[in-house]
């Protein structure tokens, strides 16, 4: 015998009125000051505030109308949706609102260096930012940057596997690997990148003139700086890697590689035919979260290089803090991590649907 639970709706028709009422009220003021105040800071009309602050309250003011109203209208069923309605709106507050607020400011000349402060100039950043030649160049070396990934998965893979063979010491090794992953990036530029590769003194310097290379500055050429900040984030980064596939390794099951054995079947046939299949669903999420990490390069490379020589190792954020912090162009910064942001959302769903058909096919 089964129970079936029944929910009625006894909400009184005049509840719900007042609910839809209260909710309607505060959106039309919400709406309403948040335009005043965008032609107000546009200088189209003078009736405005002097910050964004009054908008913030009303924002609040129209979360709490929005619970009430909810609550009003589905009784019993508005409890429910509270649990998750305030996650929703905090989101918005914290994600959403930031975000239109980015591309108002990147409408805008604002140099904070300047006395006249923001003036609005519509897309003129935008046009500026099409010819400029360090911005491209910086969205270049990422495409290097990201390059560099799959040699770090071969490094990473190659290590897991070995931290998940039968060897000496292997808990000792898991966890000297994974120290690199401790540090800041910020301690690692200083530490291998201002000291170790130092070019007078640094250990790596001497090392590479007794193996004959007469000047060893890692930093000087285009080439081999930008060679060297690849190594530096993937000295970082590869332990991360790597503890993401010895986790998918050690979760395989255990009888169809002793199966495989028992046919007969090399080590190499094995993990060609087993185990890189088996791991394709780990690999391809420690990949793509490499990727999300990768794109917001930065500190190793303003702490070592600062972008040079003459912008061959910057990245697009570190183009962009520069642009902030030694620029003070706080409009044209905040056009260029707009444009960047919608790049990198248009390639990453472009990217995920990419691995989904091809994950189908394979598996």
């Amino acid at each position: 015998m089964t129970t079936t639970y029944i929910i009625t709706d006894n909400v009184p028709a005049q509840q719900k009125t007042l609910g839809r009422v209260i909710i309607f009220i505060a959106t039309i003021l919400l709406v309403a000051l948040f335009l005043i105040q965008i032609l107000h800071k546009t200088n189209t009309i003078t009736l405005g505030f002097e910050n964004w602050r009054p908008t913030l309250y009303a924002y609040l003011l129209w979360s709490i109308a929005l619970c009430w109203g909810i609550l009003l209208i589905k009784g019993d069923r508005g409890q429910r949706a509270l649990f998750v309605l305030p996650a929703f709106l905090f989101t918005i507050a914290m994600v959403i609102f930031p975000l239109i607020f980015s591309v108002y400011i990147s409408l805008h000349d604002w140099n904070l260096s300047a006395f006249e402060g923001q003036k609005f100039n519509g897309l003129d950043n935008f046009r500026a930012l099409l010819v400029d030649e360090y911005y491209w160049n910086s969205m270049l070396n990422m495409v290097y940057y990201l390059v560099a990934i799959l040699f770090e998965y071969a490094i990473a893979f190659g290590l897991a596997l070995l931290l998940n063979s039968q060897i000496v010491a292997r808990k000792f090794f898991r966890v000297v690997f994974l120290m690199p992953l401790m540090l800041s990036p910020v301690a690692v530029s200083w530490m291998l990148g201002k000291s170790l590769m130092e070019y007078r003194f640094g250990p790596a310097a001497n090392l590479a003139r007794h193996l004959g290379w007469e000047s060893p500055a890692f930093f000087s050429s285009p080439e081999i700086a930008r060679f060297s900040i690849m190594v530096l984030d993937a000295w970082t980064f590869i332990p991360f890697m790597m503890i993401m596939l010895l986790a998918g390794l050690q979760a395989l099951p255990r009888e169809v590689l002793e199966a495989s054995k028992v046919d007969g079947a090399s080590g190499w046939q094995s993990f060609k035919e087993i185990v890189f299949p088996l791991m394709l669903p780990v690999s391809v999420t420690a990949v793509v979260i490499r990727i999300i990490f990768k794109l917001k390069l930065a500190d190793v490379i303003i702490n070592v290089t600062s972008g040079g020589p003459g912008g061959a190792t910057d990245s697009v954020t570190s183009f962009i803090f520069r642009e902030y912090r030694d620029r003070s162009n706080v409009g044209y910064g905040t056009m260029m991590a707009v444009v960047y942001l919608i790049i990198i959302i248009i390639l990453m769903t472009l990217m995920l649907k990419l691995i989904d058909r091809w994950m189908q096919k394979v598996t």
